[in-house]
């Protein structure tokens, strides 16, 4: 599915003067729905989340998307938003919007590795694309065709709807010298992160965000990431581990999706479904704006309020991490059509964006740094 094609260039502007109509008029753009309303056929939707209700960045971007989608609706389509295990449990979000139980989900691809493996590639790659350089392969380089494509099978049409940009490392237990430190580590890491570790000798773990703290605390688990800073402060993971490491080399930009079922996207007229396009497209970029001023404020709390201890991953850990990502791969690609489209695709991208990120934003922060 071609992204600029799937809702025409009328229906786009009609949808975006809308909700800038709605912004001027009214903050919270109930005025202006109210009026648009009664022209169209009224819809209903329900949205799922992977998150705690309300939860800071991730839970309230659930909330704002549906907030968007209203108010570029002109109030004609209304979603209701169930924070994870309100309605379905936070890992039955995919097979909840599959069935049509939610006409909408909010989560994150690397959960359904189980269902279609190559879903993983959508999200984030161990020592992959950064925030800005992963949007760039979803909507200028085919990479969200085929995010489309892989989640056709099920019914579901997704869209990218936020970013949390590079997440932090990890919450520790003990410090983190060498590859002998990863041996049998039990640690919470979901997706590609965590069947890297694996390959690496350690045991990963898949924890609900809201079951994260006291998996930790009462030793469960030996370390933990979840997010960075902003997420981290938020569930009080600093008072549970005892170092916190960079850089997430597990996510290095984390897209966060939209589910959509495909019949409830269908039935609805061509300007609503414009409205649920650029209202996700708005998320995505609001979101990681978000997160990179809130973990800023965050990351300074946790250090001068909370004494916590920084610790950089050692380089000859991160170089073996990397080499056993690209093995895993390859190997991955070599069973899975899909998948070996997929990543083929993503490695196509990474090859054409890095030397441009590397002489522009990275040269240029690594000028910064030393001056």
């Amino acid at each position: 599915m071609d992204r600029r094609r799937f809702v025409t260039t009328a229906a786009l502007a009609g949808a975006a003067g809308t909700l800038a109509a709605c912004g001027g008029s009214s903050p919270s753009g109930a005025a202006c729905g109210d009026g648009a309303a009664a022209g169209g056929e009224r819809f209903e939707w329900k949205m799922v989340t992977a998150w705690p209700r309300d939860f800071p960045g991730l839970g309230t971007g659930a909330n704002r998307l549906a907030e968007y989608i209203g108010r570029l609706s002109g109030g004609r389509l209304k979603v209701k938003v169930y924070g994870g295990g309100e309605l379905v449990p936070p890992f039955e979000v995919f097979d909840a919007v599959s069935r049509g139980t939610a006409e909408m989900g909010h989560s994150t691809s690397y959960y359904w590795k189980g269902k279609v493996p190559a879903a993983q590639l959508f999200c984030s790659s161990p020592f992959g694309l950064t925030a800005q350089e992963i949007n760039g392969w979803l909507y200028y380089g085919g990479g969200l065709e085929l995010y489309r494509e892989v989640y056709a099978p099920f019914g579901i049409v997704p869209f990218p709807a936020g970013n949390s940009g590079t997440q932090m490392g990890g919450w520790f237990n003990k410090e983190i010298r060498s590859m002998a430190d990863i041996q049998g580590l039990k640690m919470r890491i979901p997706g590609l992160g965590g069947e890297i570790l694996q390959r690496a000798g350690g045991t990963p773990v898949t924890t609900p965000g809201a079951e994260v703290f006291t998996a930790l605390q009462t030793g469960v688990i030996d370390a933990a990431e979840w997010v960075g800073p902003w997420n981290d402060q938020a569930l009080g993971l600093y008072s549970a581990g005892g170092y916190y490491y960079y850089p997430g080399w597990q996510e290095t930009g984390s897209t966060i999706e939209a589910m959509v079922n495909r019949e409830a996207l269908d039935a609805l007229p061509e300007d609503l479904q414009a409205a649920v396009e650029i209202a996700a497209q708005a998320v995505n970029t609001d979101m990681l704006a978000e997160f990179t001023a809130n973990n800023a404020r965050a990351l300074k709390t946790l250090q001068e309020d909370h004494g916590v201890q920084l610790r950089a991953f050692p380089a000859d850990v991160m170089a073996r991490l990397q080499e056993i990502t690209w093995e895993h791969l390859e190997e991955e690609a070599a069973g899975d059509e899909l998948y070996a489209r997929a990543l083929a695709s993503y490695r196509a991208y990474y090859e054409s964006v890095v030397p441009w990120s590397r002489i522009s934003e990275q040269h240029l922060m690594n000028l910064r740094d030393r001056a």
